[in-house]
């Protein structure tokens, strides 16, 4: 059976969802990709940089990605055109319906020290059975399909808890290039220093270089032009901070660094796709 160019099971007001493409062309993810879930990415293949958090990596097919939901992160296009990938998404209120210890397990490839995997040709060829077969009951959807589809996800889950885990497991996570490393140490200050006044000529005096230079470098490393990433930065704490506390909108608009509430409520609606007040009352309501 062929598959769809793209498939789609659930979407992202659910506890779990899915998402396939193989895409022809080049292509980079939005800037505006923001959610509260869970991510797990598999390149089943083509070429893709993926950028997490503060770090580039060169991803290539068979490369499981794992990425908690509170991580900035983007793919983008390596120059290689066409690429075939699958995500699974789980947002943190499907992992209720484990037990303690459970949960735990299927959450531990999110809470390590690697964010990508690796795998080997007979691990590799066992992860794509399972994701293939989840694929072809999302498309052909037979008696029975959606629980498959749950009981696959659970496998996914599993096998990437026990691929993190496993001291022999490959890691493609090799040493930076110089200048991948000085765009790492750029957003890792940002990341430090976002409740600050922040312009891209500021930043290039404090690491000796061109602003040219480093708007041009950033935006190829990370992906982020330095003004998408100072803003989603920003915006993920003020997230933070509108899930955990009752302090005023203005008041967190002020903490995480921008300085008047209009331009916090513009640039956080053009991330979130919700106004602050929105987005305290979705995740309230669901809670």
């Amino acid at each position: 059976m062929n598959l769809s160019s793209g498939l789609r099971y659930g979407s992202q007001s659910d506890l779990f969802y899915v998402e396939y493409d193989r895409r022809r062309g080049h292509y980079s993810m939005p800037a505006n990709h923001m959610h509260g879930h869970f991510e797990l990415y598999y390149l089943f293949g083509g070429e893709r940089f993926y950028f997490i958090k503060d770090r580039s990596y060169a991803i290539q097919p068979g490369d499981l990605v794992l990425i908690p939901g509170d991580e900035v992160h983007k793919t983008s296009d390596t120059g290689v055109p066409n690429h075939e990938r699958i995500v699974l998404y789980f947002s943190p209120g499907y992992f209720r319906q484990f037990t303690e210890e459970e949960a735990k397990l299927l959450l531990s490839s999110f809470r390590g020290s690697s964010r990508v995997l690796r795998l080997e040709t007979q691990d590799r060829l066992h992860i794509e059975q399972l994701l293939y077969g989840m694929l072809r009951e999302i498309q052909e959807r037979p008696p029975g399909h959606a629980l498959s589809i749950r009981n696959a996800a659970v496998e996914v889950l599993l096998f990437a808890a026990r691929q993190a885990l496993d001291a022999d497991a490959g890691h493609a996570e090799g040493a930076p290039s110089p200048t991948e490393a000085k765009m790492t140490e750029i957003a890792r200050y940002i990341a430090a220093h976002y409740q600050e006044p922040m312009t891209l000529d500021g930043l290039s005096r404090r690491f000796y270089l061109s602003p040219s230079y480093l708007s041009r470098t950033f935006k190829k490393v990370t992906g982020f032009s330095f003004t998408e990433y100072v803003g989603i930065t920003r915006v993920k704490e003020a997230q933070k901070l509108l899930r955990e506390t009752d302090d005023r909108i203005t008041d967190i608009s002020e903490e995480v660094g921008f300085e008047n509430l209009s331009h916090f409520e513009k640039v956080f609606k053009a991330f979130s796709r919700l106004s602050p007040r929105g987005y305290r009352s979705q995740f309230r309501g669901k809670r």
